[in-house]
Protein backbone atom coordinates (compact mmCIF):
# COMPACT_ATOMS: atom_id res chain seq x y z
CA UNK A 1 0.00 0.00 0.00
CA UNK A 2 1.48 3.65 -0.85
CA UNK A 3 1.36 5.73 1.81
CA UNK A 4 2.37 9.80 2.08
CA UNK A 5 4.41 11.11 4.72
CA UNK A 6 3.07 13.79 7.10
CA UNK A 7 4.68 16.77 8.58
CA UNK A 8 4.44 15.06 11.85
CA UNK A 9 6.47 12.07 10.92
CA UNK A 10 3.65 9.63 10.58
CA UNK A 11 2.84 8.33 7.05
CA UNK A 12 -1.13 7.59 6.09
CA UNK A 13 -2.31 5.18 3.58
CA UNK A 14 -2.74 6.76 0.71
CA UNK A 15 -5.91 5.04 -0.39
CA UNK A 16 -8.82 4.62 2.46
CA UNK A 17 -12.37 3.67 2.48
CA UNK A 18 -14.75 6.88 2.79
CA UNK A 19 -17.84 6.07 4.53
CA UNK A 20 -20.12 8.99 3.80
CA UNK A 21 -23.35 7.87 2.24
CA UNK A 22 -22.83 4.23 3.86
CA UNK A 23 -26.05 3.25 4.70
CA UNK A 24 -26.83 1.68 8.28
CA UNK A 25 -26.49 -2.31 7.96
CA UNK A 26 -23.88 -1.99 5.36
CA UNK A 27 -21.38 0.46 6.47
CA UNK A 28 -20.27 -2.26 8.98
CA UNK A 29 -19.78 -5.04 6.68
CA UNK A 30 -18.12 -2.92 4.38
CA UNK A 31 -15.58 -2.31 6.46
CA UNK A 32 -15.00 -5.71 7.39
CA UNK A 33 -14.35 -6.26 3.82
CA UNK A 34 -11.84 -3.58 3.04
CA UNK A 35 -10.01 -4.52 6.10
CA UNK A 36 -9.83 -7.84 4.18
CA UNK A 37 -9.02 -6.83 1.12
CA UNK A 38 -5.91 -5.11 2.81
CA UNK A 39 -7.42 -1.79 3.44
CA UNK A 40 -5.57 0.08 6.45
CA UNK A 41 -7.11 3.54 6.03
CA UNK A 42 -11.09 4.36 7.37
CA UNK A 43 -12.20 7.87 7.03
CA UNK A 44 -15.57 8.24 9.15
CA UNK A 45 -16.81 11.31 10.72
CA UNK A 46 -19.46 12.01 13.67
CA UNK A 47 -22.17 13.72 11.39
CA UNK A 48 -22.08 10.35 9.21
CA UNK A 49 -24.47 8.70 12.06
CA UNK A 50 -22.89 5.83 11.11
CA UNK A 51 -19.74 5.66 13.40
CA UNK A 52 -21.56 3.18 16.52
CA UNK A 53 -21.67 0.12 13.45
CA UNK A 54 -18.02 1.29 12.37
CA UNK A 55 -16.58 0.83 16.15
CA UNK A 56 -18.61 -2.38 16.29
CA UNK A 57 -16.71 -4.05 13.23
CA UNK A 58 -13.30 -2.75 14.19
CA UNK A 59 -13.75 -4.56 17.66
CA UNK A 60 -14.63 -7.49 15.45
CA UNK A 61 -11.62 -7.38 12.56
CA UNK A 62 -9.47 -6.78 16.34
CA UNK A 63 -11.17 -9.46 17.84
CA UNK A 64 -10.56 -11.59 15.47
CA UNK A 65 -6.76 -11.18 14.54
CA UNK A 66 -7.27 -9.76 11.19
CA UNK A 67 -5.20 -6.41 12.08
CA UNK A 68 -4.11 -4.84 15.40
CA UNK A 69 -5.47 -1.23 15.83
CA UNK A 70 -2.03 -0.21 15.47
CA UNK A 71 -2.26 -1.29 11.90
CA UNK A 72 -4.76 0.49 11.17
CA UNK A 73 -5.20 5.02 10.01
CA UNK A 74 -8.68 5.96 11.26
CA UNK A 75 -9.56 9.99 11.07
CA UNK A 76 -12.69 11.07 12.31
CA UNK A 77 -14.44 14.63 11.81
CA UNK A 78 -15.54 17.18 14.54
CA UNK A 79 -18.85 18.37 13.74
CA UNK A 80 -20.02 22.25 12.99
CA UNK A 81 -22.26 21.96 16.33
CA UNK A 82 -18.82 21.34 18.75
CA UNK A 83 -16.90 24.13 17.83
CA UNK A 84 -16.94 25.83 20.87
CA UNK A 85 -13.48 25.36 22.95
CA UNK A 86 -15.52 23.75 25.56
CA UNK A 87 -17.17 21.30 23.41
CA UNK A 88 -14.40 20.08 21.30
CA UNK A 89 -12.78 16.96 23.42
CA UNK A 90 -16.26 16.01 24.54
CA UNK A 91 -17.33 15.62 20.88
CA UNK A 92 -13.63 13.70 20.65
CA UNK A 93 -14.53 11.68 23.30
CA UNK A 94 -17.77 10.63 22.17
CA UNK A 95 -16.58 9.52 18.76
CA UNK A 96 -13.48 7.47 20.37
CA UNK A 97 -16.75 6.10 22.55
CA UNK A 98 -18.63 4.98 19.12
CA UNK A 99 -15.81 3.71 17.13
CA UNK A 100 -15.17 1.56 20.40
CA UNK A 101 -11.40 3.29 20.24
CA UNK A 102 -8.89 4.75 22.42
CA UNK A 103 -7.39 7.34 19.93
CA UNK A 104 -7.44 8.62 16.09
CA UNK A 105 -5.17 8.43 14.24
CA UNK A 106 -6.02 11.94 12.37
CA UNK A 107 -8.96 14.37 13.69
CA UNK A 108 -10.37 17.00 11.04
CA UNK A 109 -12.34 20.44 11.97
CA UNK A 110 -15.08 19.22 9.27
CA UNK A 111 -15.69 22.77 7.72
CA UNK A 112 -15.27 26.42 8.76
CA UNK A 113 -18.92 26.59 9.78
CA UNK A 114 -20.03 26.61 13.28
CA UNK A 115 -23.83 26.21 14.76
CA UNK A 116 -24.98 26.32 17.82
CA UNK A 117 -24.62 23.68 19.95
CA UNK A 118 -27.68 21.78 19.90
CA UNK A 119 -28.21 22.31 16.17
CA UNK A 120 -26.90 18.96 14.34
CA UNK A 121 -28.16 20.68 10.69
CA UNK A 122 -29.00 24.04 10.38
CA UNK A 123 -31.73 25.31 8.60
CA UNK A 124 -32.22 29.03 9.39
CA UNK A 125 -29.74 31.37 10.29
CA UNK A 126 -30.59 31.57 13.92
CA UNK A 127 -28.73 27.74 13.85
CA UNK A 128 -25.02 29.58 13.38
CA UNK A 129 -22.68 30.84 15.99
CA UNK A 130 -20.67 33.80 14.01
CA UNK A 131 -16.97 33.16 13.48
CA UNK A 132 -16.46 35.46 16.28
CA UNK A 133 -18.25 33.63 18.48
CA UNK A 134 -16.48 30.57 17.60
CA UNK A 135 -13.50 32.16 16.36
CA UNK A 136 -11.92 28.48 14.22
CA UNK A 137 -8.15 29.85 16.29
CA UNK A 138 -10.07 28.71 19.61
CA UNK A 139 -11.62 25.34 18.41
CA UNK A 140 -8.49 24.83 16.55
CA UNK A 141 -6.81 25.59 20.63
CA UNK A 142 -8.79 22.43 21.19
CA UNK A 143 -7.78 20.09 18.74
CA UNK A 144 -4.20 20.88 20.13
CA UNK A 145 -5.31 19.72 23.40
CA UNK A 146 -7.00 16.73 22.23
CA UNK A 147 -3.49 15.89 20.35
CA UNK A 148 -1.47 16.75 23.56
CA UNK A 149 -3.99 14.30 25.67
CA UNK A 150 -3.48 11.55 23.51
CA UNK A 151 -6.75 11.54 22.22
CA UNK A 152 -5.60 11.74 18.75
CA UNK A 153 -2.29 11.52 16.75
CA UNK A 154 -2.36 13.93 14.36
CA UNK A 155 -5.13 16.83 13.61
CA UNK A 156 -5.83 18.72 10.52
CA UNK A 157 -8.87 20.44 8.62
CA UNK A 158 -11.82 19.84 5.65
CA UNK A 159 -12.86 22.37 3.32
CA UNK A 160 -10.51 25.35 4.10
CA UNK A 161 -9.96 27.52 1.46
CA UNK A 162 -6.26 29.09 1.19
CA UNK A 163 -7.04 32.12 3.04
CA UNK A 164 -8.49 29.96 6.11
CA UNK A 165 -5.07 27.86 6.14
CA UNK A 166 -3.34 31.22 6.04
CA UNK A 167 -4.99 32.41 9.33
CA UNK A 168 -4.39 29.12 10.90
CA UNK A 169 -1.15 28.84 10.22
CA UNK A 170 0.03 32.45 11.51
CA UNK A 171 -1.56 31.71 14.93
CA UNK A 172 -1.31 27.75 15.39
CA UNK A 173 1.04 25.51 17.82
CA UNK A 174 0.86 22.55 15.68
CA UNK A 175 0.44 22.73 11.90
CA UNK A 176 -2.68 21.32 10.45
CA UNK A 177 -1.06 17.60 8.58
CA UNK A 178 -3.90 17.61 6.23
CA UNK A 179 -7.18 19.31 4.37
CA UNK A 180 -9.81 17.12 3.31
CA UNK A 181 -11.50 18.35 0.49
CA UNK A 182 -13.40 17.39 -2.98
CA UNK A 183 -10.78 17.19 -5.39
CA UNK A 184 -11.05 15.42 -8.61
CA UNK A 185 -10.19 16.42 -12.32
CA UNK A 186 -13.31 18.48 -12.85
CA UNK A 187 -11.90 20.19 -10.02
CA UNK A 188 -8.09 20.44 -9.63
CA UNK A 189 -7.65 22.67 -7.13
CA UNK A 190 -3.71 23.39 -8.20
CA UNK A 191 -3.39 26.61 -6.07
CA UNK A 192 -4.27 24.91 -3.16
CA UNK A 193 -2.52 21.91 -3.75
CA UNK A 194 0.34 24.07 -4.23
CA UNK A 195 -0.03 25.87 -0.99
CA UNK A 196 -0.38 22.83 0.98
CA UNK A 197 2.71 21.11 -0.84
CA UNK A 198 4.79 24.07 0.25
CA UNK A 199 3.95 24.36 3.28
CA UNK A 200 3.61 20.31 4.71
CA UNK A 201 -0.04 19.88 4.30
CA UNK A 202 -1.20 16.89 2.56
CA UNK A 203 -4.66 17.17 0.74
CA UNK A 204 -7.48 14.24 1.12
CA UNK A 205 -9.60 13.71 -1.71
CA UNK A 206 -13.56 13.34 -1.00
CA UNK A 207 -15.99 12.98 -3.88
CA UNK A 208 -13.44 11.71 -6.23
CA UNK A 209 -15.43 10.08 -8.13
CA UNK A 210 -18.45 12.41 -8.49
CA UNK A 211 -19.97 11.59 -5.85
CA UNK A 212 -23.56 10.70 -7.51
CA UNK A 213 -24.85 9.00 -5.15
CA UNK A 214 -25.41 12.01 -2.66
CA UNK A 215 -28.92 12.65 -1.78
CA UNK A 216 -31.30 14.43 -4.21
CA UNK A 217 -31.29 17.36 -2.71
CA UNK A 218 -27.53 18.28 -2.65
CA UNK A 219 -28.25 17.70 -6.41
CA UNK A 220 -27.79 20.08 -9.03
CA UNK A 221 -29.46 19.85 -12.99
CA UNK A 222 -27.36 18.32 -15.56
CA UNK A 223 -24.46 17.57 -13.26
CA UNK A 224 -21.48 16.91 -15.55
CA UNK A 225 -20.33 12.55 -14.96
CA UNK A 226 -16.70 12.16 -14.17
CA UNK A 227 -17.86 8.62 -14.77
CA UNK A 228 -19.02 8.50 -18.43
CA UNK A 229 -16.52 11.84 -19.54
CA UNK A 230 -14.77 10.43 -22.71
CA UNK A 231 -11.28 11.17 -21.81
CA UNK A 232 -11.36 9.70 -18.72
CA UNK A 233 -13.05 6.38 -20.42
CA UNK A 234 -11.01 6.46 -23.54
CA UNK A 235 -7.60 5.81 -20.96
CA UNK A 236 -9.25 3.62 -19.24
CA UNK A 237 -10.24 1.28 -22.26
CA UNK A 238 -6.01 2.15 -23.16
CA UNK A 239 -5.12 1.01 -19.57
CA UNK A 240 -7.44 -2.21 -19.23
CA UNK A 241 -9.45 -0.46 -16.04
CA UNK A 242 -12.45 1.27 -15.05
CA UNK A 243 -13.03 4.97 -15.21
CA UNK A 244 -13.31 4.86 -11.16
CA UNK A 245 -9.68 3.20 -11.37
CA UNK A 246 -7.99 6.31 -13.52
CA UNK A 247 -9.78 9.21 -11.37
CA UNK A 248 -8.72 6.87 -8.01
CA UNK A 249 -4.86 6.40 -9.68
CA UNK A 250 -5.03 10.34 -10.45
CA UNK A 251 -5.02 11.52 -6.93
CA UNK A 252 -1.83 9.24 -6.15
CA UNK A 253 0.11 10.62 -9.14
CA UNK A 254 -0.19 13.99 -7.26
CA UNK A 255 0.65 12.28 -4.13
CA UNK A 256 -2.60 12.90 -2.71
CA UNK A 257 -4.86 10.77 -0.30
CA UNK A 258 -8.19 9.51 -1.51
CA UNK A 259 -11.08 7.49 0.07
CA UNK A 260 -13.37 6.50 -2.91
CA UNK A 261 -16.85 5.03 -1.05
CA UNK A 262 -18.32 2.08 -1.28
CA UNK A 263 -20.25 -0.86 -0.09
CA UNK A 264 -19.75 -3.14 -2.83
CA UNK A 265 -17.39 -5.62 -2.43
CA UNK A 266 -15.98 -5.97 -5.65
CA UNK A 267 -15.52 -2.13 -6.03
CA UNK A 268 -13.66 -2.14 -2.86
CA UNK A 269 -11.27 -4.30 -4.13
CA UNK A 270 -10.98 -2.64 -7.52
CA UNK A 271 -10.39 0.76 -5.62
CA UNK A 272 -7.82 -0.50 -4.11
CA UNK A 273 -6.23 -2.34 -6.88
CA UNK A 274 -6.13 1.76 -9.05
CA UNK A 275 -2.92 1.80 -6.68
CA UNK A 276 -1.80 -0.59 -9.86
CA UNK A 277 -3.01 1.94 -12.57
CA UNK A 278 0.23 3.56 -14.25
CA UNK A 279 -0.43 7.30 -15.58
CA UNK A 280 1.91 8.90 -18.01
CA UNK A 281 2.45 12.34 -18.81
CA UNK A 282 0.44 12.57 -21.68
CA UNK A 283 -2.59 11.40 -19.56
CA UNK A 284 -1.95 13.58 -16.41
CA UNK A 285 -2.22 16.16 -19.01
CA UNK A 286 -5.31 14.92 -20.55
CA UNK A 287 -6.69 15.06 -17.15
CA UNK A 288 -5.82 18.06 -16.00
CA UNK A 289 -7.34 19.55 -19.37
CA UNK A 290 -10.56 18.57 -17.60
CA UNK A 291 -10.56 21.29 -15.16
CA UNK A 292 -13.48 23.57 -15.17
CA UNK A 293 -13.65 24.79 -11.24
CA UNK A 294 -16.88 22.67 -10.94
CA UNK A 295 -18.12 21.63 -7.45
CA UNK A 296 -20.45 18.94 -6.61
CA UNK A 297 -20.25 19.69 -3.29
CA UNK A 298 -21.02 23.99 -3.24
CA UNK A 299 -21.39 24.64 0.13
CA UNK A 300 -24.37 26.45 -1.24
CA UNK A 301 -26.69 24.65 2.12
CA UNK A 302 -24.55 26.94 4.49
CA UNK A 303 -26.27 30.07 2.93
CA UNK A 304 -28.61 30.83 4.30
CA UNK A 305 -30.42 34.89 4.55
CA UNK A 306 -29.07 36.25 8.03
CA UNK A 307 -26.20 34.27 8.26
CA UNK A 308 -22.49 35.11 7.89
CA UNK A 309 -21.55 32.49 5.82
CA UNK A 310 -21.50 32.93 1.88
CA UNK A 311 -19.15 31.39 -0.77
CA UNK A 312 -17.60 29.29 2.26
CA UNK A 313 -14.80 27.89 -0.05
CA UNK A 314 -13.83 31.53 -0.53
CA UNK A 315 -13.98 33.02 2.70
Amino acid sequence: MKTISLNNDLAIPAIGLGTWKSAPGEVGKAVETAIAAGYRHIDCAAIYGNEKEIGAALSKVFKQGLVKREDLWITSKLWNNAHRKADVIPALEQTLKDLQLEYLDLYLIHWPVAFKPDVVNASRAEDFLSLEQAPIQETWEAMEEAMEKGLCKSIGVSNFSVKKLKELLENCRVKPVMNQVELHPYLAQKELLDFCTDRGIVLTAYSPLGSGDRPEGMKKNDEPSLLENPVVKDIAHKKGCSPAQVLISWHLHRNCVVIPKSTHAGRIQDNLNSQDIDLNKDDMKALANLNKGYRYVDGTFFELEGNTYSNVFDQ
